[in-house]
């Protein structure tokens, strides 16, 4: 399969390395400087470049602020029955778009990423298809990531938007939270150092990301959710009541499993 990757960031990267191997790949950035580090594929940096490449799929890994400009940006060079594909973690505006592409599609969304995760090593990881796609689409997503070791679910975007609303933006509250209220340590202990490196790998991501991940409707409940909690945990520890925090504690405990 000819496949055109859009935007040669670390994830654009990764998907270059993944596929490059089993695919012709080709992808395209409009800073060529970010072409440097990409091997065993072709490297584009005029839209002009892909009409000789005729892709089979594009997959999009452009950053969320630019993801609906980058696929605007080929259309024109690509065939009508050309896959779009992208793996954003903000789905906003999305099924609109396809829905007037006239492209078959297929949308994931890969739940991990550089910050964090050992891209080398995935097999603890996780990835969402959306339902609604391209059957062909949606199979041959499935394969990739199960040859990767990933745990796939199928959600509708609709779904999709709910569950990140969760698994996303309860970590990101709180992290910033606990940024905005910290003041510096000078002998900082393990857990104080661990939270600090997460919020500090938090904060390395794009304030668009984070803002749009949090801007979900869903995530209104969530921090509602959160707010209760911290003024429950904080009327305990202010009366020094220890049969309530016996039993927050081991709410707790029984929400981690």
């Amino acid at each position: 399969m000819k496949i055109l990757i859009l935007g040669a960031g670390k994830m654009g990267s990764f998907f270059c390395d993944l596929l490059s191997f089993d695919h012709d790949v080709a992808i395209y950035d409009s800073d060529p400087s970010r072409l440097r580090f990409t091997y065993n594929v072709r490297r584009f940096a005029s839209p002009d470049e892909i009409d000789d490449f005729d892709p089979d799929m594009v997959l999009n890994a452009a950053t969320v602020k630019y993801t609906l400009d980058a696929f605007r940006t080929v259309l024109p060079h690509i065939r009508p029955d050309a896959i779009l594909s992208d793996i954003a973690s903000v789905k906003r505006g999305l099924p609109e778009f396809y829905a007037s592409a006239g492209h078959p599609y297929v949308s994931t969304h890969p739940m991990f990423g550089p910050t964090f995760a050992s891209l080398s090593n995935l097999a603890d990881e996780n990835a969402i298809i959306i339902s609604e796609g391209d059957a062909d689409g949606i199979t041959f997503f499935e394969r990739l990531y199960s040859s990767l070791g990933l745990h796939v679910e199928q959600y509708t975007f609709r779904g999709h938007d709910s569950t990140i609303a969760y698994s996303l933006s309860i970590p990101f509250a709180s992290s910033l939270v606990f940024g905005s209220a910290m003041k510096h340590q000078p002998a900082p202990g393990t857990t104080f150092k661990r939270h600090m490196a997460i919020a500090r790998g938090l904060m390395s991501e794009d304030d668009y990301l984070l803002s749009e991940i949090l801007f979900n409707p869903d995530s209104v409940e969530q921090l509602d959710r959160i707010r209760e909690s911290l003024a429950n945990l904080r009327d305990i520890v202010a009366s020094r009541d220890g049969e309530a925090m016996a039993a927050y504690l081991a709410s707790v405990r029984a929400n981690l499993g």
